[in-house]
């Protein structure tokens, strides 16, 4: 089994719907070591999560200013909590790229075990490339809605002065038809933008980890490596989306329709109106769909990054040499002098359970 994967490796480009098939299916097989290696960081941004919103409940119902302060603090310590466990999750990820792509390269075996020492190897170089690339992805959010909002509203205002200059029912619901097609182009700008600008970091981890590179360095890389990529990269929030809000709908159904039997209102707005117990398990809950989902990400990344070769040679470029350093048989990357020596192994046949 574990030359499975070397023995199926297929050197051709995948589209968005290969690459969400196999990601699946990489997913299923690995289901368990993908999970408890996402465990530990998702529990401290659980923690720090429930911490900041039973802060926020209970500072609007505070008696006192010295209550008001008091949960405040305790606010902003579950969101730097919650902060921390996100760049722990982006950290760990990290550290399982190299696992995921040594396993469709050379068939290594995924375990939680090796995903560690991935991460512990490189784990500052790791933390660092993590908050670059959360900053990153907080500007590429703050582009998006940024150009989508303003497109949308000067749309927005032309379609009301179009249903303003005449009350035929005619020019009413073509106004209103012209509206719902302005919302609809503006989210599809907001993703696209969103995918090109966040895009240039999406190969970060596996350059990290599989080349050896610095930070730096290895965010240069990505953004070259990238281009081309944000139909796929849609594509793939568009599944882990979909995936993401179906999980947290079967997770939260159960306990709305027990809030339900115990007179809690689970549509209630307000927040000060729900029982604590509900709000740190609805928290919980949700947090479980991280657990879940969060390997599926990682892995459709790492089937990128290892088909970027023969989408390039397809285009008549010349083909990266890129993987020469990630693992040949019997020798590590050199790092700060040092040469490692490592046990051979098979050389990859053409074929993988990629494939």
């Amino acid at each position: 089994m574990a030359t499975l994967a070397v023995k199926n490796l297929q050197l051709a480009p995948l589209g968005a719907g290969d690459l969400i098939d196999r990601t699946v299916r990489l997913y299923r097989r690995h289901f368990g070591a993908l999970i408890r290696a996402s465990v530990p960081p998702v529990v401290v941004s659980a923690a720090g999560w429930v911490l900041l919103l039973v802060c926020l409940r209970a500072m609007s119902a505070a008696a006192s200013e010295a209550r008001v302060v008091v949960y405040f603090l305790g606010a902003a310590a579950g969101f730097g909590v919650y902060v921390f466990g996100l760049l722990s999750q982006l950290t760990v990820m990290g550290g399982a790229s190299r696992n995921l792509v040594m396993h469709l390269l050379w068939g290594e075996p995924v375990t939680t075990r090796l995903i560690y020492r991935s991460v512990r190897s490189r784990a500052w170089a790791l933390f660092r490339a993590s908050v670059v690339v959360l900053f990153w992805l907080f500007i590429s959010t703050v582009a998006a809605l940024g150009s989508g909002l303003m497109v949308w509203t000067m749309a927005a205002f032309a379609v009301g002065l179009l249903a303003a200059t005449t009350q035929a029912a005619v020019v009413q619901w073509l106004a209103l038809i012209l509206f719902l097609l302005v919302t609809a182009a503006s989210v599809l700008l907001i993703l696209f933008v969103f995918f090109f600008v966040a895009g240039r970091v999406a190969y970060v981890p596996q350059v990290l980890m599989v080349e050896g590179r610095g930070v730096f360095d290895s965010i240069s890389r990505s953004a070259g490596l990238a281009r081309g990529n944000v139909r796929r990269l849609m594509g793939m929030f568009l599944f882990t989306g979909f995936a993401w809000c179906s999980a947290g709908i079967l997770l939260l159904l159960p306990l709305g329709w027990f809030a339900h039997l115990n007179g809690v209102n689970p549509l209630e707005l307000d927040a000060t109106r729900l029982p604590a117990w509900y709000t740190v398990s609805s928290a919980a809950l949700g947090q479980v769909s991280t657990i879940l989902l969060a390997p599926v990400w990682i892995m459709g990344l790492s089937l990128l990054y290892v088909d970027e070769p023969p989408r390039r040679t397809e285009r008549g470029r010349t083909r990266p040499r890129r993987f020469a350093r990630s693992q040949p048989p019997g020798r590590t990357p050199r790092r700060k002098g040092r040469t490692v020596r490592r046990r051979s192994r098979p050389a990859p046949s053409s074929g993988s359970e990629v494939g």
